[in-house]
């Protein structure tokens, strides 16, 4: 398995650049996650990380050597594609052992590794069955399988999951991840869905537009978002946000939104100008006092919790609460905030100003 780095990656296509100025280190035998929405640019660094593209200047490490200018066949990774691609005419077997017969390996060695790895997959019992007669899921890990085979130094995984329904694509996730832990494969795995990034992540990589957001452990993206854009792109519901014009001073722990004070984390720098209040639904919190209220709108039951959206002054939040607490349309309630995670964003850039909450967030622009 193997460390990979990227320094400064970029990549055009004519006058359109996809990936800008993008760096970041994937440590041995991590799963490494690129999330973002279509078009930000995770697949083309992927592409380039395995060797199918080309980068129009930075660099690659693998393993400690440069190969950013090295054809795919020449860095030892194995991809594994959506649409699993996978060769019709050919059985389980067939499919699973080709990387190994075409490097000229002997048929015992073969055998021995296809039957190890159908093993750790579970695939025993269709080794000899064709390929268009089986489920998705089976399809999958056959993908899985012919890219395992070969133990090469690190897994791209370009959404592999994407094809499946919701309820099996949320098992092979689990699948997946154990699987990734039995071996202590180096992974690098694309995908749009910020649940199964913040699922299976070791370490996610937040991109839009070619940029890369935040670079960072799943908890601490969620809760130290580096831009709106990764505060309202990760969680369900996303970050609530209230506009405002204010200042705060070095080492201010509340802010003035028109007549109302609200606690905030302890600031390291002082601003002046359009800010945004960021606060996530759960930890918002409902009474039946409080001087800022608001008009309940709807009330999303969720089993043992809800999704109360309420309007107030200063725009729409919505608050995730317990079940048992009874709210219904037209309710004036007011409305709290847990000052310790409050994010205060500059409305203009869009980043993250510094407290004691965001302190230490790696972002990268």
């Amino acid at each position: 398995m193997a460390e990979i780095v990227i320094n400064n990656l970029r990549k055009e296509f004519g006058d359109f650049t996809a990936v800008q100025s993008s760096s970041f280190k994937i440590e041995d035998g991590e799963f490494f996650m690129l999330l973002g929405p279509s078009g930000c640019g995770k697949t083309t660094t992927l592409r380039m990380i395995a060797g199918l593209e080309l980068p129009t200047s930075g660099e690659i490490y693998i393993d400690g050597e440069e190969v950013g200018r090295r054809p795919a066949s020449e860095r030892d990774i194995a991809f594994v594609f959506q649409m699993f691609a996978l060769y019709p005419h050919m059985n389980v077997r067939r499919n699973i052992s080709y990387p190994l017969v075409s490097q000229g390996m002997p048929r015992a060695e073969v055998r021995a590794k296809v039957a190890e790895v159908a093993r750790i997959l579970g695939i025993e019992g269709i080794l000899d069955r064709p390929v268009g007669g089986l489920s998705g899921g089976d399809r999958q890990r056959v993908a899985l399988g012919r890219a395992i085979v070969r133990s090469p130094k690190a897994f791209m995984m370009d959404e592999p999951l994407g094809a499946l329904d919701a309820e099996f694509r949320e098992h092979m996730a689990e699948e997946l991840r154990a699987l990734h832990d039995r071996m202590g494969a180096t992974t690098v795995y694309v995908t749009h869905d910020q649940l199964e990034a913040m699922q299976m992540g070791d370490k996610i990589v937040v991109m839009n537009h070619g940029v890369i957001e935040q670079f960072g452990r799943p908890q601490d993206i969620y809760d130290k978002p580096a831009t709106m854009f990764v505060a309202d792109f990760i969680g369900s519901p996303s970050m609530n946000f209230l506009k405002f014009h204010g200042s705060v001073e070095a080492g201010a722990t509340s802010v003035r939104m028109g007549d109302h004070a609200f606690g905030i984390p302890e600031m390291r720098e002082p601003f002046d100008g359009d800010m945004v209040f960021g606060v996530r639904p759960e930890h918002i919190h409902l009474s039946d006092a409080g001087d800022f209220r608001g008009e309940v709108l709807a009330a999303e039951y969720l089993g043992t919790t809800q999704i109360v959206t309420v309007k107030t002054a200063g725009g729409r939040i919505k608050a995730r609460v317990g079940s048992d607490r009874r709210v219904r349309m037209g309710d004036h309630v007011g409305i709290g905030f847990d000052a310790a995670r409050v994010t205060l964003f500059d409305s203009q850039s869009g980043r993250a100003l510094r407290s004691d909450l965001n302190e230490g967030v790696l972002a990268h622009g």
